[in-house]
């Protein structure tokens, strides 16, 4: 890269980069800094311990999956040798420290009583799993961003358990209104954009969005009829694709005719949505180019990969014309049925989901989180040194990576199952009465080879979507509101989405009313292979986001902010105060597709119900247990999981 644009970007600008690195933290400068010395401790029993104020690379972080690496290729016990016994016996332990694991112990809790002995092990630095809490100092300002799961919302209604778990932990839904207010950016005159690329499309250049689809977390709204024009005349593509781009959005052609609308679904679920507009609509290949990556927040795959079935489910252009009944098709991705119940539950607080995990936290261990509320809990200032105190009868135990879990003796009579970790370099044992194995499907063959052989099939079949979520802190945001832009849609950038931070003030914690005042940027790529099918897809962006090093993510980041914003006169090396970019090589959970699982069209068992098959003392949660990417999965499965374990006890 040539260091003229290196220094242009801010390369190396006086920021704030830490992670840790064999568990030790690292840091180089402090323009915008975490709590004082909060980030610096090795152990989680240090009282300066915090995780959330880590900035740099987190997620998958290292030291977070080496050792599961280790298992995976056979050289883990070659290593570790023989663990050492702690002596330590539980009623439950349950591998994953994320929503569904927290939500397990709730439930054991509840069924086993408030006494009973539980350790958590997870092999993260924080708990949460994927409601990853991202924390910064902005001056006297704190800033919080969402680092994984965005919010309290599913495409279908919350079941009766999960909202009496969202009840019970104090949050009313009802009252988000209170707490949002989306007139901040629209009274600055902010919308919706698309920023094309010249890589791509021939030429930078931003223009309107005249027609937002679903998929997106912060989208602005535009009015169409303003913002078409300004589309059709700015932007960078032949005439004869914006033709096509204005037939697409403003005709009704019915393409199948004379088919019954079951028979046009039949057609639809069996076809990605490029091969609709390539083969059936027969538009200009720009705009392939222009809309493969608007489904990539909810599937991290593009149009190429998805059903045009499910395109239509989700706003997509060009089936106005085909009058389908709004019944969903079979084969229908469940993201893409529209449901006003559901639409109606939604509450996002400014770290996201990782306050529902801190809830669960402070409901398990009180003394770890202090507060009493769902609004205090935001700003609460979480103590790490007594998630594993022996005092208590809950117990989370973080950096720890679970790598066997084994019953002692025959399923069917066992009394106990030990369960190995590795933590510090050394491996170690306990036992407990129980188990759920709250982690990715994936790792459980190896964690417990004794499962049976279809039943270890059906795990790995979970293929998880991996995601980049990145917070940058800019200094003001006077460049997005000279731009009149608050959210871009980036199809051939990097990051094919960037947004202002949802405006949401509860409790102590205030966001951003002001273009002077600091605020977080939110990107979100999703790396994927176009042209394979999704699970192969998924298995390349995963091995792109071990690989990419911080420098390449960093100077990504910048370049990319650099150009979309700087008709505005953003300046990277002067106005990028933070970057923290969460990894998730494993993200979110695998949701069944039409065009890849016959199953799912077709009818039959799915890999998801054989996988989560309870095994003596063993019984399994997660959201691949429901193969759905939401946090009420995540809490229907522990339910069912310890329900499972107390029909067997």
């Amino acid at each position: 890269m040539d260091d003229s644009r290196d220094r242009e970007l801010g390369m190396n600008s006086n920021i704030t980069r830490r992670d840790f690195l064999n568990g030790v933290a690292l840091t180089v400068g402090a323009a915008v800094v975490p709590h004082p010395l909060w980030a610096f401790a090795e152990k989680q029993n240090d009282p300066s311990y915090y995780p959330p104020a880590l900035t740099g690379l987190r997620g998958a972080h290292v030291g977070s999956f080496e050792n599961a690496h280790a298992l995976r290729d056979g050289t883990f016990w070659g290593k570790f040798g023989h663990p050492t016994p702690t002596g330590e016996e539980y009623d439950l332990v349950v591998v994953g420290g994320g929503i569904s694991g927290l939500s397990a112990a709730h439930y054991y809790r509840k069924t086993a009583g408030t006494k009973s002995e539980i350790l958590i092990l997870d092999n993260h630095d924080d708990f949460g799993g994927h409601a990853k809490r991202n924390e910064f100092r902005a001056g006297n300002k704190t800033l919080l961003g969402y680092g994984g799961t965005y919010s309290i919302e599913s495409p279908a209604p919350y079941s009766p358990v999960a909202k009496a778990l969202v009840s019970e932990l104090g949050i009313d839904v009802a009252s988000y209104s209170r707490y949002v207010d989306k007139s901040i950016y629209s009274s600055h005159g902010l919308s919706n954009c698309i920023f094309f690329d010249k890589e791509t499309f021939g030429a930078d250049a931003i223009v309107p969005n005249p027609y937002p689809m679903s998929g997106g977390e912060n989208e602005g709204e535009n009015e169409a009829s303003h913002a078409l024009p300004a589309f059709l005349k700015n932007a960078p593509l032949s005439e004869q694709a914006k033709s096509d781009y204005q037939r697409l959005v403003t005709n009704s052609v019915d393409y199948f005719p004379g088919q019954a609308s079951e028979q046009k679904k039949y057609h639809l679920a069996r076809m990605s949505y490029a091969a609709y507009l390539t083969d059936v609509v027969k538009v200009s290949p720009e705009l392939l180019k222009l809309f493969q990556a608007f489904p990539h927040p909810l599937f991290g795959v593009g149009i190429d990969a998805v059903a045009a079935q499910d395109a239509w489910g989700l706003g997509a252009p060009g089936f106005d014309g085909l009058k389908l009944d709004p019944t969903p098709g079979k084969g229908m991705n469940r993201d893409a049925i529209p449901n006003e119940e559901a639409d109606k539950y939604f509450f996002h607080f400014p770290d996201g989901n990782a306050t529902i995990a801190r809830l669960l936290v402070r409901n398990l261990i009180p003394s770890a989180i202090p507060g009493e509320s769902d609004s205090d809990v935001v700003t609460a200032h979480a103590n790490y040194a007594k998630l594993d105190d022996p005092l208590s009868s809950v117990r989370i135990r973080l950096n720890s990576t679970v790598v066997r879990v084994a019953h002692l003796g025959p399923p069917t009579s066992a009394k106990q199952v030990e369960i190995s970790y590795a933590a510090g370099g050394k491996a170690y044992t306990v036992r407990a009465r129980h188990c759920v194995l709250a982690c990715w499907h994936v790792m459980i063959p190896y964690l417990c080879p004794e499962l049976p052989a279809r039943q270890k099939d059906a795990l790995a079949s979970a293929a998880k979507v991996p995601l980049l979520y990145t917070n940058v802190v800019i200094n003001n945001w006077h460049s997005w509101q000279k731009m009149r832009v608050s959210y871009f849609y980036a199809p051939g950038s990097y990051y094919s989405s960037a947004g202002l931070d949802l405006p949401v003030s509860i409790g102590d914690y205030r966001c951003s009313h002001s273009p002077d005042e600091p605020i977080v940027i939110h990107m979100v790529r999703t790396p994927c292979q176009p042209g394979l099918p999704a699970r192969q897809q998924h298995m390349m962006g995963r091995g792109e986001l071990y690989t990419t090093d911080w420098e390449t993510l960093e100077r990504n980041t910048r370049d990319q902010l650099a150009r979309m914003l700087a008709p505005g006169g953003f300046d990277p090396s002067r106005d990028i105060a933070a970057i923290t970019v969460n990894r998730w090589p494993h993200g979110y959970a695998y949701e069944y597709n039409s065009l890849w699982d016959p199953f799912w069209l077709n009818g039959g068992i799915t890999p998801c119900e054989i996988a989560r098959k309870p095994y003596g003392h063993i019984a399994i949660a997660n959201a691949d247990a429901g193969a759905y990417a939401y946090t009420d999965e995540a809490i229907n499965q522990a339910y069912r999981a310890v329900k499972e374990l107390a029909a067997s006890s």
